[in-house]
């Protein structure tokens, strides 16, 4: 699986404008609604979806890094949104320390293995300590876009 087929990079947010975990999520629903990834009538619907997978524990992994993400009705395939923060937010994190990447899946209901893929697969990805910190660093989405696709290549 490549981040690029499932994240649009009109769906990348660079900086955040939220400061806490509801905003940036329903900020990073906004996005996907803008560019027709979700119908503008959903986008409550995936947010309630989202925010009952939140309630099961924190999508703050550590790192500086959330994958928010839920399963609905609402999408026909698996799309994604990244927001990057590089003042860093609060986000509720299991480490306790503020999120600056917040990467949004959200999944049809049968889409089972490749939508625990996908969240696999970008957890994997922003592991890399030069990965965050060179998306991080980016000063455009032209530039996370750049160092994105450089990391999907591998």
């Amino acid at each position: 699986m490549k981040i690029m087929s499932i994240l649009d990079p009109k769906c990348i947010i660079l900086p955040l404008k939220g400061k806490e975990k509801k905003e940036i999520i329903r900020e990073l629903i906004d996005v996907l609604a803008q560019n027709k990834k979700i119908k503008e009538k959903d986008k409550e619907e995936v947010f309630k979806c989202v925010m009952e997978r939140e309630k099961l524990g924190s999508t703050g992994v550590g790192l500086g890094v959330a994958i928010p993400h839920g399963r609905t009705q609402a999408v026909d395939r698996i799309v994604a949104a990244l927001g990057i923060s590089p003042e860093g937010v609060e986000f509720d994190t299991l480490d306790g320390e503020p999120v600056h990447f917040a990467f949004l899946i959200v999944s049809p209901l049968e889409a089972t293995s490749d939508y625990l893929r996908a969240i696999s697969y970008v957890a994997r990805l922003f592991k890399d300590k030069f990965f965050r910190e060179a998306l991080k660093n980016a000063s455009s989405v032209e530039e996370a876009i750049k160092i994105i696709k450089q990391e999907d290549n591998f």
